[in-house]
């Protein structure tokens, strides 16, 4: 996701007319993708664990960090009402949103609800600085709070897509 940042194509006039909601009926990819019908989107500034990479939990018990973080996001969008606002092409075609579920009454933004637990991280350019400044403050406490894959070992997905380069 990091080298897909720096080449956002907008679709300002889509935002403000459109809104998708989404149904049960997703194809979950990572974490932070999905497809519903034959287009993928992408959440804005969320990066998940990268699909392959490891966790090993407190118990010493090792699964895959990917399968890890596209559990929160399968679950928030096979279960709840979420509704997103298009807001530009990534290279790949992917449409990148910003997505709210109604949780409880409540309107909560799907990439604050997925840094914050712990399942998914604040994007970055490749410069390193982040997509979003809100995220990257949802990541510092859920790490300082040992929140989801914070309570385990893995090697951070941003820093692996920056070494990659």
């Amino acid at each position: 996701m990091v080298a897909i940042l720096a080449n956002i194509i907008p679709i300002g006039h889509l935002a403000a007319e459109e809104t998708i909601a989404f149904p049960s009926s997703v194809e979950i990819e990572t974490g932070d993708t999905w497809s519903y019908q034959g287009q993928r989107y992408r959440l804005y500034g969320v990066q998940s664990c990268l699909r392959g990479s490891e966790f090993v939990a407190a118990d010493g018990v090792s699964s895959d960090c990917g399968a890890r973080s596209m559990a929160p996001l399968a679950a928030l969008l096979m279960t709840e009402t979420v509704a997103c606002q298009p807001i530009g092409k990534a290279k790949d075609q992917a449409t990148f949103v910003v997505c709210a579920a109604n949780l409880n009454g409540n309107n909560i933004d799907v990439g604050t609800a997925l840094i914050s637990t712990g399942s998914s991280f604040a994007a970055v350019y490749p410069t390193g600085e982040p997509v979003s400044k809100a995220y990257l403050v949802a990541e510092m406490t859920a790490r300082s709070g040992k929140a989801g894959l914070w309570s385990g070992r893995f090697q951070h997905p941003v820093q692996m897509l920056l070494n990659s380069r």
